[in-house]
Parts: structure tokens; sequence; C-alpha cells
């Protein structure tokens, strides 16, 4: 189990296409991710030395369209 800190506007990326930011806090806030070992866990500014920081955070239009999709 990981367990860190990450203040408003920090980011986590898990895998390729995860990304868990924290918008907005009041108090302490903790993260706890129990996932398997070969899923990769990467705080954001370690994964912006080697990558672009994700389009959902950047103002990029991300790969997903985020709208409800209809039930078939």
């Amino acid at each position: 189990m990981l367990s860190l800190g990450r203040n408003p506007g920090e980011y986590l990326v898990i895998g390729e296409d995860i990304v868990i930011q924290v918008v907005s806090m009041e108090g302490d806030l903790r993260l706890s991710i129990d996932a398997p070992k070969n899923v990769s866990i990467v705080r954001g500014e370690v994964y912006e030395k080697s990558h672009d920081k994700p389009a959902c955070l950047s103002g990029k239009k991300g790969r997903r369209d985020r709208r409800a999709v209809p039930s078939p």
C-alpha cells in the first residue's frame, strides 16, 4: 500500500492513462492506493521529468469525451 500526501493542483499518474488530481482540500489530505506491483504510480513532478503534462490537466482536449454515454 502506498500512502502519500499531495497539495491542491498536484497529481499522480497510474499506469499510462489514469490521472488523480487533488482539486481542493480542507485540512490534511492523504491518498492511499492499493495496486498490483506491475501498475506504475508516479507523482506528477516526477512524471513530468520524462513526459508532457497529461492533456486532461493542461487544458488540451483529452482523449475521452466525459459526456454521458446513452445506455444501449
